[in-house]
């Protein structure tokens, strides 16, 4: 558990931590170069045969167009990386919505694959992703091998230091948080939150709260209401002069809020301020919407990015329809902005399946091409179109 060791100021931090992400974290080492999806040169049109209708008849249309390419596409690559374990949360969402074996059975065959096993990083958070299908899929099975690698790994985990070491980032000294980068909050605390809901074990919860609160300190922009990407963004700036924030970054951030309050007792000490910090990131991203109902991938210079990027603003798609039907946002407010992300997603889906205008793997805004299409954007597609339909189900 957590200790009141010293912490670096942010300023060193920002200094010790690089854009170099890409390199430590979100890109494996040469040796494990692993597919998570592609641009093509060509991806033909746009599909003709779907519809942005707010009804749950267009939207399962939609997401198993999507989730049939991609399970075609992805299958063969398979792995435990963070890329593919968005995705698994993806199609696990779309099996409980859509009633689709093929989905689940699909995941099924991932824990068999891996013996249930997390990623080789023990402290992790990118490898501790893939834990929350285990999970998921031990409380459909009840079958103890689907719970033991993952809750032997953080039994272990639990009573070590509370912070980075197995992936620092380059010139990082060891008092660098544990989880030092936006997106990890959808990594690993969803998981933790899990382990306790399906063990009763509080401890598991407790630590993710006591990490949760260090990123938030850390990346928290009380201002914006935004998360900065990690410390070295927190003094960057766009051509605007405006600071960098990424929609990716801060969709993921909802996306792990999100998923932490579905597993935490409504009466935990720190819930109030999770809803909280909810609250404020919805009202600041839903004031950033494009007209075409997506997010650009630099939230406070949108004009400077051609493209929206799916794979962000699926997440906060997501987050606001997951809100909304868990009571945490206001219906009418928010309402109109899942109409309106919903349509533009669906516009992005071109006539064989694939969803286009992901970003690629790296560490922050960047340029990428219309039809790029990687796994952990479908993922949280097919995670925003769960929540879409339930909320298309539900009109009052």
């Amino acid at each position: 558990m957590r200790t009141n060791y010293p912490r670096i100021g942010i300023a060193l931090l920002s200094l010790l931590i690089p854009a170099a992400r890409a390199i430590s974290m979100q890109t494996p080492p040469p040796h494990q170069k692993l597919w998570s999806g592609d641009t093509p040169d060509v991806a033909g049109p746009i599909a003709p045969d779907l519809s942005p209708a707010f009804t749950p008849k267009a939207v399962a249309k939609a997401m198993r167009k999507v989730g049939d390419w991609e399970l075609v596409e992805a299958r063969p690559h398979f792995n435990q990386d963070w890329t593919f374990a968005a995705l698994y949360r993806g199609f696990m969402a779309a099996a409980k919505s859509l009633h689709h074996r093929q989905y689940q059975n699909a995941m099924l065959e991932v824990g068999r694959k891996f013996a249930w096993k997390l990623g080789p990083r023990q402290t992790e958070g990118d490898d501790q992703a893939i834990g929350y299908t285990y999970l998921d899929l031990y409380r459909l099975y009840h079958d103890p091998q689907m719970l033991e690698p993952t809750k032997a790994q953080f039994d272990r985990v639990i009573s070590l230091p509370d912070v980075c070491t197995e992936s620092c980032p380059p010139g990082s000294d060891k008092n660098t948080p544990l989880w030092w980068w936006a997106d990890s909050s959808f990594m690993a605390p969803p998981v933790w939150a899990e382990l306790y809901s399906v063990t009763g074990k509080r401890a598991y919860l407790d630590h993710m709260d006591q990490e949760w609160w260090v990123t938030y300190k850390l990346l928290y922009d009380a201002k914006e209401h935004l998360y900065s990407r990690d410390a070295s963004y927190i003094d960057k700036h766009e051509a605007n002069g405006k600071k960098v924030f990424w929609s990716r970054g801060n969709g993921w951030v909802m996306g792990g809020i999100a998923l932490v309050l579905q597993e935490m007792p409504s009466d935990y000490p720190s819930r109030p301020k999770y809803i909280e910090t909810f609250g404020e990131m919805a009202a600041r991203l839903v004031s950033m919407q494009g007209e075409d109902g997506l997010w650009r991938p630099g939230l406070l210079n949108a004009d400077a990015y051609p493209l929206p990027e799916v794979s962000g603003s699926a997440f906060i798609v997501y987050g606001l329809a997951w809100g909304i039907n868990h009571g945490i946002l206001d219906r009418a407010t928010y309402l109109p902005a899942v109409q309106k992300g919903w349509a533009g997603l669906v516009s992005h889906i071109y006539a064989d399946g694939r969803l286009g205008c992901i970003q690629p793997v790296g560490p922050g805004p960047g340029p990428f091409k219309a039809q790029s299409s990687y796994v952990y954007g479908v993922g949280a597609f097919l995670m925003a179109g769960s929540e879409v339909r339930y909320l298309a189900q539900h009109k009052r």
